[in-house]
């Protein structure tokens, strides 16, 4: 079949890997723009891509979210936002999160220190996370697995943040 690969039918010993039953192909920014959700259809469509983390939150949400209903096979999740892009929450719900133009500041290593050290900054990242897996829940799209922009979600405190999100929510995979 069009975009599984070959697997011996009695794999060797030492060809342990080879038993591989599938392998996940996931395309991130999902939602970003119109472009980047074309590339992920036509992926999809030519049977390399089974799976796509969508922003909630990007300029092209809704058109992703029209092009995964009518991609049943294309498994997609939530592609977290707490850096470059906007929230979820009015930036007045997270001031400390956003700059004043009410987007999410661009310097992680700032962002994050804040994140972990601040308990203000954590009660909002908190709701905005919740905000976002709600965001994704009322799409109506079976929720698949989630992650997080520039890999956000394996901060320490975002991860935890997350894990919490994703039991509420029955989400039972997150990249790692």
């Amino acid at each position: 079949r069009r975009g599984i690969l070959p697997v011996p039918a009695q794999p060797r010993r030492h060809d342990r890997f080879l038993t591989l039953k599938r392998l996940v192909i996931t395309a991130d920014d999902f939602g970003v723009a119109r472009e980047v959700n074309e590339a992920v259809e036509t992926a999809h469509h030519s049977g390399i891509l089974t799976a796509a983390s969508m922003m909630v939150t990007g300029a092209a949400a809704t058109d992703a979210l029209l092009r995964a209903r009518k991609l049943p096979f294309l498994r997609v999740g939530l592609h977290l936002v707490l850096v470059e892009g906007r929230p979820v929450l009015p930036p007045s719900a997270v001031p400390d999160l956003v700059d004043a133009e009410g987007n999410f500041r661009n310097d992680m290593a700032r962002a994050g220190a804040a994140m972990f050290l601040r308990a203000p900054v954590r009660l909002q990242l908190a709701r905005e996370i919740e905000a976002q897996f709600q965001a994704f829940a009322a799409t109506g799209l079976v929720f698949d697995h989630v992650n997080a922009h520039k890999h956000f979600h394996l901060h320490p405190t975002i991860a935890s943040l997350v894990m919490a999100m994703a039991q509420k929510f029955g989400v039972r995979a997150a990249r790692v």
